[in-house]
């Protein structure tokens, strides 16, 4: 294994060091693992909280900034951030108009985020939570019970966040959320593992012909290996997954995300994405926005993941509003 680092051990801390000398405009406390806009919470309106394991950046650090989140927390590598820390999130990004906490469905991510809310309640502190479970490719893994959240992640919080900029209340933050994940499915094929700081090896292995179709953020399995074959023919049946399992009416608008997972070149993204766009034009459906690009990794592994979302009303007003973040900014 060959990655920029001191130890193991202190590699998290040193990373969010790193980030907080580049983002000045950020707050991180190394004590809590805490990440927050450096103004603290925005008077009258709806705070956004999201977080889970390292490794997925820019998620969810990355997406702390006006437009999008107040708070976030990061665990260690592919490991949930602890109670405490989600509280400590909480506490950051309420302004008195109630705070919407966004998860993804992993197993470690649920209860600690529910114990979180729960114990923010008893401090008399209002909190929604939204479940993100877009990932059509297993149904339960060893990691959830029920849809990962995978992709769809970076649409709810990006469109919540538009919604809590503009002044919506707790409820209708968390509904716009709803029907963003509701309306979202994800698929992602990876070419190759990623090596986690901790273990110094691959997450598991995967032979040089062949690529583990509707692999997880996390490098967990998905629904098959299968030989690598020429890119048109792997993305057919990716985005032939989307549709079986959300089929789209012709003339239908759609949001589509082609995410790298850290380890494949942009060239190839927009390979990918041109195939997508073929695909979906056959079927009757148009892209209206499309973001190709690193927005969730997992370390350093190669492949990606496709996220369609179908246009709903008022989607696009809050997928255009401005946002400024690290990881994501237009319009301002």
């Amino acid at each position: 294994m060959k990655k920029f680092l001191n130890s193991a051990d202190s590699y998290l801390a040193d990373a969010l060091a790193g980030f907080a000398a580049a983002h000045p405009e950020l707050s991180v406390d190394q004590a809590t693992r805490v990440v927050t806009r450096a103004g603290g919470a925005v008077a009258g309106k709806v705070g956004l909280v999201s977080g889970g394991g390292s490794g997925h950046e820019p998620l969810h650090i990355g997406y702390v900034g006006e437009g999008m989140l107040d708070a976030a927390c990061p665990g260690e590598i592919f490991t949930s951030p602890v109670p405490d820390q989600v509280l400590a999130a909480i506490r950051a990004a309420d302004s008195g108009e109630g705070v919407l906490l966004i998860v993804k469905n992993y197993t470690g991510d649920v209860m600690n985020c529910r114990l979180a809310a729960e114990l923010a309640a008893e401090e008399g502190l209002r909190v929604e939570t939204v479940l993100v479970d877009d990932d059509v490719a297993v149904q339960d893994s060893t990691y959830t019970a029920g849809r990962r959240g995978t992709g769809a992640t970076l649409l709810v919080e990006k469109m919540a966040g538009a919604a809590a900029a503009r002044g919506d209340s707790l409820a209708e933050v968390a509904e716009t959320a709803r029907q963003v994940d509701s309306a979202s499915r994800s698929f992602a094929v990876a070419l190759s593992p990623g090596t986690t700081p901790g273990t110094g090896r691959p997450g598991f292995e995967l032979p040089e012909d062949e690529i583990e179709v509707g692999v997880g953020i996390h490098g967990e399995p998905g629904r098959r290996r299968e030989k690598l074959r020429p890119a048109r023919e792997i993305v057919c049946g990716m985005v032939r997954a989307l549709l079986d399992d959300r089929p789209l009416e012709r003339g239908t608008d759609t949001i589509v995300v082609v995410n790298g997972l850290g380890g494949t070149p942009l060239s190839e993204l927009y390979l990918v994405f041109n195939e997508v766009a073929g695909q979906l034009a056959d079927a009757g459906a148009g892209i209206a926005r499309n973001l190709v690009g690193d927005y969730i990794t997992s370390l350093d592994m190669a492949g990606c993941s496709l996220t369609v979302c179908t246009v709903e009303d008022g989607f696009l007003d809050l997928w255009d509003a401005p946002v400024n973040t690290p990881g994501l900014r237009w319009g301002c």
